[in-house]
């Protein structure tokens, strides 16, 4: 299983929202830390801000931050809002003639039980154990 680059940018964001919860970050000064496009997080932060996670300042010296505290946001939740209601195989796509198997195959129930379980797990951690020891993470993050 593999996550959309879109869910790894959406929980580097909310890292890094956690970890300069005393001030507003820009989008370029994200990129820049992690050294990826601020296009493709324009797209992500679009998404945060509409899911209620995060907030953002609109004007001169505006920015975005967290809309909760990071032990109120569950990882499960924001990598299933990421992700999308897409289906994760071919066979469950709405689309009745997606698989010509589709009626006496098992993969299907064994795949969404699979993912269920990958959700679950999520489930049981918040952004803030993402964060936990901040120190070393912020060290890593300061662009020179």
């Amino acid at each position: 299983m593999k996550l959309t680059t879109f869910s790894d940018y959406t929980l580097r964001v909310l890292m890094f929202l956690a970890l300069n919860r005393e001030r507003l970050a820009t989008i370029p000064e994200i990129a820049a830390a992690y050294d990826i496009s601020e296009n493709h997080l324009m797209k992500v932060v679009h998404q945060l801000a509409r899911s209620g996670v995060i907030e953002s300042v609109r004007g001169k010296g505006g920015g975005i931050r967290l809309a909760r505290e990071p032990e109120a946001i569950r990882l499960g939740q924001v990598v299933r809002a990421s992700e999308g209601s897409t289906a994760i195989v071919e066979c469950l796509s709405d689309d009745a003639g997606a698989c010509r198997i589709a009626p006496a195959c098992r993969l299907s129930g064994i795949l969404v039980r699979a993912f269920d379980a990958l959700y679950a797990a999520l489930d049981d951690y918040t952004l803030a154990d993402l964060v936990h020891a901040p120190r070393g993470l912020k060290m890593l993050l300061v662009r020179n």
